[in-house]
This record gives C-alpha cells, sequence and structure tokens, in this order.
C-alpha cells in the first residue's frame, strides 16, 4: 500500500504542478520564446525564486507534467485489481491520466482548434524536444517495473514489462499525433481510445 504523502509533500507537489501547467499554458498561448520565468511565476502565483528552486529552465518545467503523470499511472497500475488482465488495468491506468486537460476545450464543450495549435507548436519548439525525449524514456521506465510487479519478474530478467511499457507509449504518442492533426479537431482522449483499442486489435485478436 502506498503511504500517503505528508502535507509539506502534497503542498510541494501542488506548487511543482501549478508552476508546471502556467508554463505550458503560457508557451500554448504565447509560444515558448515569448515566455519568461517572471510570466511563470506570475501565472503560477509564487515567485520567480521559487520556479527557479523547482526547474532549471522553461523546457524542464513544460516537461514536468509529463513525468508526473507517469508515475501516476504507474501508481494507479499498481492499484488495480491483482486479477485483472495486464492490458486492461495498464489502459484504464493510463486513460485515468488523461482526462481532458484544462484548455483543450472551448466554454462550448467541443475541442478548442487554438489550443490544439498551441499545443502543435510548443511541442515542435527545439528547446523541448530533449526534455521530451528524457520524459518519455522514464515514463516507459516507471511503467516497466509498474507492470514487472504485476508480473512477478523484475525487468532485468523478463522482456515483457519493457514491451508493453513501450506498447502503451507508443499508443499514447499516436494518439497525441492524430489528436494534432484531427480535423476537425477531437478531444484527445478520444484519440487515446482509438489508439489503445486499435492496439489491442492487433495484439489480442
Amino acid at each position: 500500500m502506498t503511504e500517503r504523502p505528508s502535507l509539506r509533500e502534497r503542498r510541494r507537489q501542488e506548487t511543482r504542478r501549478a508552476i508546471s501547467w502556467a508554463a505550458i499554458t503560457l508557451a500554448v498561448e504565447r509560444g515558448l520564446g515569448n515566455v519568461t520565468i517572471d510570466d511563470i511565476a506570475g501565472e503560477a502565483g509564487v515567485s520567480p525564486r521559487t520556479v527557479n528552486n523547482y526547474f532549471s529552465s522553461k523546457a524542464e518545467a513544460i516537461a514536468a507534467r509529463q513525468y508526473d503523470r507517469a508515475q501516476a499511472i504507474a501508481d494507479h497500475l499498481r492499484a488495480r485489481p491483482a486479477d485483472e488482465p495486464l492490458w486492461t488495468a495498464l489502459r484504464q491506468a493510463v486513460l485515468d491520466q488523461y482526462r481532458c486537460d484544462r484548455g483543450e476545450t472551448a466554454d462550448s464543450g467541443q475541442p478548442d482548434p487554438q489550443w490544439t495549435q498551441g499545443v502543435r507548436l510548443m511541442i515542435a519548439e527545439p528547446a523541448l524536444q530533449g526534455e521530451f525525449l528524457k520524459a518519455g524514456a522514464a515514463t516507459e521506465q516507471a511503467l516497466a517495473e509498474a507492470i514487472a510487479e504485476r508480473l512477478g519478474e523484475g525487468p532485468e530478467h523478463d522482456l515483457r514489462p519493457m514491451l508493453v511499457a513501450a506498447a502503451a507509449g507508443g499508443a499514447v504518442r499516436a494518439a497525441m499525433l492524430r489528436w494534432l492533426r484531427a480535423a476537425p479537431p477531437i478531444p484527445f482522449e478520444t484519440a487515446l481510445h482509438q489508439a489503445f483499442d486499435q492496439l489491442a486489435e492487433v495484439l489480442l485478436p
């Protein structure tokens, strides 16, 4: 059973998430080059010094959301019923962490094309590529460790945890591309459901 973090740790995590989301929101709205540390601090309601204490760069602050989500997916997978099929448990753990983000939908409840376009430009930023690659690798490692626990075998002795984690990571990346290119726009959650469903059709006929 996962130990509940202390109040101090929860507040630290909340601050980290607030800073990361502020960096993402401003980068999507303005472009990464037009966002300063002071801007991020103002959006998050903290001081510039606090931003610098948590993150060494704007890129790191943006990628932090992916790291945090990876750990949350791994934790949710560990909490799924032990007798649940692995792929079912993993699929649900991933989907639960990719519910609609703030900003993705307009007031009408439909996908916001301006937000989608902003995300498309943001993730194409050269300054972010290295951080995204590191975050992707960390995501698959966190998933592989949680999968290995369910299988009862360490990833150093069994290829299955890394293979399944890589498949799940690929489904998320494919869903992201589908979401960014869809015309008319579709919710990311819809694209993610499609990716996992179609992958299961291929791997689990």
